[in-house]
């Protein structure tokens, strides 16, 4: 089975991540963090990778190291999982409407760490979380999945519909991304002989 387990544990967050990459998009989220757990979860259900994802992070400051280091987690969870990357087709895309937003995810699972960002959220918050957290999230994955990730919103008026786009975006492509290739389920998907 392509799955892992991380543990982080720091003066600001106690983090265990789960992941089975040939799941069925289960998931289990417990941050303390109530928008954050329901893009955790969208993330888990639209890439069909199962997570179980728990963290006592540093609340009484402010959601920051929660999202920044569950980010971290997943992404080192995701790498681990993912081995050698022999099999994968490497690569995914989604182009994402969700009522008045439109988000275009796109990711190679290169090794090679890089978030292009393009999207601008037009409210500070959603309820009570920080929309920059948005972004500090996908950095955090990007460069600890090693993911060469680009986002971008097309469109949007609402900010809880645009970030809900990015992470079911994200998620679609990543699914894409870590299914085996029928064609070439032998073989690292470069011509470099690694990834």
């Amino acid at each position: 089975m392509r799955s892992a387990t991380i543990t982080r544990k720091t003066a600001e967050t106690d983090i265990t991540v789960d992941v089975n990459l040939d799941g069925s998009g289960r998931y289990d989220t417990q941050t303390g963090v109530g928008f954050f757990d329901h893009m955790l979860d969208q993330l888990a259900r639209h890439s069909l990778i199962d997570m179980t994802i728990r963290c006592a992070g540093d609340l009484h400051i402010d959601d920051h190291h929660t999202v920044e280091d569950v980010g971290i987690a997943l992404g080192q969870a995701l790498s681990q999982a993912l081995g050698d990357k022999r099999g994968i087709r490497r690569y995914g895309a989604c182009l994402l409407p969700m009522d008045d937003a439109l988000v275009r995810a796109a990711l190679d699972l290169s090794g090679r760490p890089y978030l292009v960002w393009h999207m601008d959220l037009p409210t500070p918050k959603i309820g009570t979380f920080d929309t920059e957290l948005v972004r500090e999230f996908f950095q955090a994955l990007s460069t600890h999945g090693g993911i060469t990730l680009h986002v971008d919103a097309l469109h949007g008026i609402n900010s809880h519909h645009m970030a809900e786009a990015a992470f079911k975006a994200v998620a679609r492509s990543l699914r894409e991304a870590v299914e085996t290739d029928p064609r070439k389920a032998d073989a690292i998907p470069s011509t470099k002989g690694s990834l």
